[in-house]
């Protein structure tokens, strides 16, 4: 039977849901040699990881599911699904482009490093030009995040990528229609998320990974964990 309820009671719960007009992607963690390829072109390392997030208008905090086998003969007349892989989906992303265009130099090079393995002295226009992948560590980022937040800043979520690269940019439509802001948009491929804050400060303070904070002050007014360990004064984030 369900439990009645007064307005009073879960107004405050329906009239505080999150928004989905907040959030920020910030790209980092690119290689050495992909950053060089980068900036010979005119995409910088400031503005991959100040602008180019910023510029992001359309982003989805990402999804996952589990791979399941079937399991026959543990218990008579009874079949069981078990969790083998965690996959991880696709994440599209849509940019607006900036009048110097290079968002889309960005994106569109960071795909062109990836299939330059082969380092080959031929002109790219050559008929005899070729390409081979540069090795995974080359192109992938370990460092891109997405960070779901609300207009009072009070919580958010927190999504780190490892391995992320792009895999598909999709065709840019330009007309002589009407005028509108162009945009672009691409596909990335990652091998996992880290749901949560991973900083070194983040797991100092216990708050890595969704957790929520395990110091609190003593009697003393010193900052210790529930288990009793001191913390090194200005070294915490409290949380009751």
């Amino acid at each position: 039977m369900p439990t009645r309820k007064k307005i009073s009671e879960f107004k405050p719960l329906i009239t505080n849901l999150a928004q989905t007009s907040h959030y920020q992607v910030i790209f980092g963690g690119l290689n050495d040699d992909l950053s060089t390829y980068l900036d010979e072109r005119g995409v910088d390392t400031r503005f991959i990881t100040n602008s180019a997030g910023l510029l992001c208008s359309s982003a989805s905090i990402p999804g996952s599911s589990l791979a399941t086998a079937d399991i026959n003969g543990n218990f008579m007349g009874v079949q069981e699904k078990m969790a083998h892989t965690r996959i991880f989906t696709q994440m599209q992303l849509e940019f607006y482009v900036d009048s110097d265009y290079r968002m889309i130099k960005f994106l569109e090079h960071w795909m062109e490093f990836i299939a330059s393995g082969s380092e080959s002295s031929l002109s790219p226009d050559s008929n005899a030009y070729y390409y081979r992948m540069q090795y995974p560590s080359a192109y992938k980022s370990n460092s891109t995040k997405i960070i779901k937040f609300d207009r009072d800043y009070k919580r958010e979520l927190e999504y780190n990528f490892i391995g992320l690269f792009p895999i598909n940019m999709s065709s840019v439509p330009i007309s002589y229609d009407a005028s509108d802001i162009l945009k672009v948009s691409v596909a990335f491929n990652y091998e996992r998320y880290i749901p949560g804050k991973i900083s070194s400060k983040d797991r100092k303070a216990g708050t890595s990974n969704n957790k929520e904070s395990t110091l609190t002050p003593n009697t003393q007014g010193r900052i210790v964990n529930r288990g009793g360990t001191k913390i090194p004064e200005g070294n915490f984030k409290a949380n009751q």
